[in-house]
């Protein structure tokens, strides 16, 4: 049985099997920042029920060329909350949306709204397009059928997208003059940042979270993501990190033996015919427990403890468990993938319950190409080391057209990047969780005065973008605070600099 790890690009997020190989043996990636858990029906912990209204915008198809199909429109959808808005001239705070459906994100990104009542903020959460329901082309049929369709989904697209809305709506609530500040988390925060960059006239700030904004050509080992990971487990328990590490041999081994998947599925209580894949299914639930290694409970891919990678290992080294590998193991998938306790059987391959699939498949291979797939003799994951040929290979084989690796680079910049913004950007704020794997492709040193990085240990992925409980602790409290007094910051300066 082949040995593979997720490929998290986006999400997040890298060995070198392809998922356009038409194999038996090829994968797909898992997702970058949103993601779809291996045999796991994701949960929001917000229904969504007053937190916002549904609304449509006539948008355009193509916003660069003046060919009669650039004239076509879809229905974008966006979010809205008014609840605290003091209008007219009053802020608007609006959320980039990630690769998914745009209710999932608004529904865990509490953090809006509960600063939204200091600032009197309108709240906007505007869907990225081919996602969710703002869907080109009458549907997925049509728009994910082939690369005519799809090369209309893509970085600059949906920022002009951005733009076109956001003007759109101020002039409709007759609110020209109200200040527009940006947030995103993960991919979204790439786009926050990027729009701050390209958008200086329409947004004054972005608040860009575990943004990998770095994670592109050579400026980030490929070494990193795993690395990151490992050093999770491993600051935990150094038996952790040795069980984990030493398991794939043993899955190998037993996967390769008469009756072996049978006693792999026993050993996991994998739903039947679920063995083949169980090392992926391990590996999405180490890659993502480190990622939401949150502080507090949480549910946002799945019902999950505090500090999640601290309880899977304290159930690899239970003593309960014996010295069996697929038992301590066991207890650990069990954390990740059963805390509530409901499941009775696991399957290996969840839903694309948030519609991430098809959208984020062409983005991986087209432009948002992150390198994250190599691993080292010291990682908790199988050495292997990263091939972007193959990888380009397999895309132009699915798609008949040739991936730009160097695009994101060329269009919003990143090489040299201190001596480069510091000229040409202003008012981003870079936070990142050094607990998070996409921390490596984050800023993590401030760049000025204004592009500010805040960097914390103890973070996880986005975690100051949810909502506040009453178990937080004190540095992500400060955390949230500091970012509160630079929007303060921004907002102070705009409204002095309009009224001279």
């Amino acid at each position: 049985m082949e040995t593979y790890r997720p490929m998290l690009l986006f999400l997040l997020f890298l060995p070198s099997v392809l998922l356009f190989c038409n194999s038996a043996d090829a994968k797909r990636y898992p997702f970058f920042p949103g993601f779809i858990n291996a045999g796991l029906k994701q949960s929001s912990e917000y229904s969504g029920g007053g937190l916002y209204e549904t609304r449509f915008f006539t948008q355009i198809l193509d916003h660069f060329d003046y060919t009669p199909r650039s004239y076509e429109t879809f229905q974008q959808r966006y979010l809205v909350n008014d609840t605290h808005w003091g209008g007219k001239g009053a802020p608007i705070f609006v959320y980039t949306g990630n690769e998914g459906e745009i209710g999932w994100f608004a529904r865990n990104t509490g953090f809006m709204y509960e600063i939204a009542p200091h600032f009197k903020a309108l709240l906007v959460f505007i869907e990225h397009r081919y996602y969710g329901e703002s869907i080109p082309f009458g549907g997925k049929e049509i728009a994910y059928s082939n690369a005519t369709t799809l090369g209309y989904l893509s970085t600059t697209q949906a920022l002009a997208d951005y733009a076109t809305l956001i003007i759109d709506l101020k002039k409709n609530l007759s609110s020209e003059g109200s200040p527009v500040v940006v947030f995103g988390g993960s991919y979204g925060g790439m786009l926050a940042a990027w729009f701050r960059l390209k958008y200086p006239h329409i947004t004054i700030g972005a608040l860009a979270s575990s943004a990998p904004i770095l994670q592109f050509d050579d400026m980030v080992s490929p070494y990193t993501f795993y690395d990151i990971i490992t050093k999770d487990f491993r600051s935990e328990s150094e038996n952790c990190y040795k069980v984990i590490k030493n398991s794939w041999k043993e899955i190998e081994d037993t996967a390769s033996q008469p009756g072996g998947l049978d006693r792999i599925e026993k050993s996991f209580k994998l739903c039947e015919g679920e063995g083949e894949l169980v090392e992926d299914w391990i590996s999405s639930a180490i890659v993502y427990a480190a990622m939401t290694d949150y502080p507090t409970a949480s549910n946002f891919l799945a019902p999950l403890p505090a500090y999640p990678v601290k309880q899977m290992c304290k159930a690899i080294n239970n003593p309960t468990a014996g010295n069996d590998t697929f038992t301590r193991l066991y207890g650990a998938m069990n954390i990740y993938y059963n805390y509530s306790g409901t499941e009775t059987c696991f399957v290996t391959v969840g839903s694309d319950e948030h519609g991430m699939d098809d959208g984020w498949e062409w983005q991986s291979c087209m432009e948002m190409i992150l390198p994250t797939g190599a691993s080292n003799n010291e990682s908790i994951f199988p050495p292997s080391t990263y091939n972007y040929t193959d990888q380009a290979v397999g895309c132009q084989e699915y798609y008949y057209v040739a991936p730009r690796p160097h695009w994101i680079t060329t269009e919003f910049g990143g090489h040299d990047i201190r001596r480069v913004l510091k000229r040409s950007g202003s008012n981003i704020i870079f936070f990142n969780g050094l607990r998070d794997p996409w921390s490596g492709g984050g800023v993590l040193k401030s760049l000025s005065k204004s592009l500010i990085a805040i960097v914390e240990p103890e973070g996880a992925h986005h975690v100051d973008l949810r909502f506040s409980t009453k178990e937080d602790p004190k540095w992500l409290k400060a955390v949230r605070m500091k970012e509160v007094k630079i929007i303060s910051r921004w907002l102070e300066q705009y409204y002095s600099d309009s009224s001279t």
